[in-house]
């Protein structure tokens, strides 16, 4: 859409135009509330320039279910692939009127003297009663320091850089951590036929199938993903937790790193140090490997209890075996065996742009179901920001229908108390307020 951004006022400002702010832009369509969101680059970025080649979901396409636009096509227990999730984002976005700007960077903003919010741009300052950011959590990668001290003919990436084998240098590779991004990526590589060698984490894993169906059914079945933040005792815990390693890969399978070792990928504990062109790993390789392990195994029994309550039947199904142990722990090794080095080490999150106290000591958004201390303001798209779904496309839309009934009932800091940086609330009614127009 083409607007005249420079002193333009809407009800509502969306920042970030992934799934969360298409999300956010419906849910406000729907209430009839004018708004406008704001895109860096295009809708969907992410998905196209930050996702190596081969990328797929892990969640089956059923968790598919942005608001008014359930998962489309006809494999609901197939894995999108990135070009297909590009597909599906484009789609949504013309489902309805979306009115976004493209190409648009929102640069600051602060809060107005008597009310509302000023968000300068890249085009101009514009002014809102609400801001809903909606920009999610991966917005800078991070990688160690540590990493300066690599020899200058060794190519580094970060995963997010990372699109396939053929873009890297002939010779072994050196994988850093084992995320879900970092398992994949290693086994892209191994299935390249390239000598992987890969610095193993604490990240969990979680089988892809068990007992005849996907683990991510069971869990759902189970009530797992509308659990909320609230009901953990360790909710900053969870809320930071790593996830679970698996892939949607080729119809979905377990990433065993075991079987990997056996086929000649060689594991390593935690990168700790470089020095004097060796690298230094620490002596938690077993432990790392069965500890994911414990988590997976964890899980099964957990479906087998609720199998059990729920008197479900399904196939039995035998529970896992290690495939592989390491005799020793391998503690080093010399930079020049490796040619590249992919650092799957995370994001971080820039919120610099914000002028507005909301944060904790961390920098990261005090809130509550993403409504903050500061009325009108919402973030929306975090990871556990009320669910596991939250920042995923099977819970962003529950969270963006919440925030819209905020919004449409008008944010009413009396419910809000905030005590010693936490927030206590008293939510308000579940139902939609009735549909009104917002110009």
């Amino acid at each position: 859409m083409n607007f005249q951004l420079d002193g333009l006022h809407r009800p509502v400002i969306v920042v970030g135009g992934g799934q969360a702010g298409l999300s956010m832009s419906q849910c406000l369509t729907t209430a009839g509330v004018g708004h406008v969101v704001l895109e860096r680059e295009s809708a969907g970025h992410e998905w196209r320039s930050r996702r190596w080649d081969s990328f797929c979901l892990v969640t089956p396409n059923w968790q598919c279910r942005l608001p008014g636009f359930p998962y489309p096509g006809d494999d609901p227990d197939g894995f999108m692939v990135r070009d297909d999730i590009v597909a599906y984002l484009e789609d949504y976005k013309k489902s309805f009127d979306v009115p976004i700007v493209e190409g648009v960077e929102a640069t600051r903003l602060t809060k107005v003297p008597g009310g509302g919010f000023r968000v300068a741009t890249t085009q101009g300052e514009l002014t809102a009663d609400h801001v809903v950011v909606a920009t999610g959590p991966y917005q800078v990668p991070l990688t160690p320091r540590l990493a300066e001290r690599l020899p200058a003919a060794t190519t580094q990436l970060h995963s997010s850089e990372y699109r396939n084998p053929e873009q890297l240098p002939a010779g072994e590779v050196l994988v850093v951590g084992t995320g879900q991004s970092g398992c994949q990526i290693a086994e892209d590589l191994h299935l390249a036929g390239r000598r992987v060698h890969l610095a193993v984490g604490s990240a969990p894993r979680v089988a892809r199938r068990y007992r005849g169906r996907d683990v991510v059914a069971w869990l759902d079945d189970m009530g797992y993903y509308a659990r909320g933040i609230d009901e953990f005792a360790d909710a900053d815990a969870v809320r930071f937790r790593a996830n679970h390693y698996v892939t949607g890969r080729d119809g979905g399978h377990d990433i065993d790193l075991r079987a990997f070792a056996r086929e000649g990928m060689q594991l390593y504990g935690r990168l700790t140090d470089v020095r004097d062109n060796v690298l230094h790993f620490a002596p938690d390789l077993r432990r790392n490997l069965d500890a994911a392990d414990a988590v997976s195994e964890g899980i099964k029994d957990s479906i087998d209890a609720y199998l059990t309550r729920a008197n479900i039947e399904a196939p039995p199904e035998p529970r896992y075996t290690p495939v592989w142990q390491p005799d020793d722990e391998p503690r080093t090794l010399d930079t020049t065996r490796i040619s590249a080095v992919v650092w799957s080490t995370g994001f971080g999150r820039d919120h610099r742009w914000i002028d507005v106290p909301v944060f904790d000591g961390k920098g990261y958004p005090t809130h509550r179901r993403g409504v903050t201390s500061s009325p009108g303001l919402f973030f929306l798209g975090l990871p556990w920001q009320h669910t596991w779904g939250s920042g995923r496309f099977c819970g962003v839309g529950a969270d963006a229908e919440y925030l819209a009934r905020r919004i449409v009932a008008g944010e009413r800091a009396a419910d809000v108390r905030w005590i010693s940086g936490t927030p206590r609330n008293t939510e308000p009614a579940d139902d939609w307020v009735a549909p009104r127009t917002v110009a």
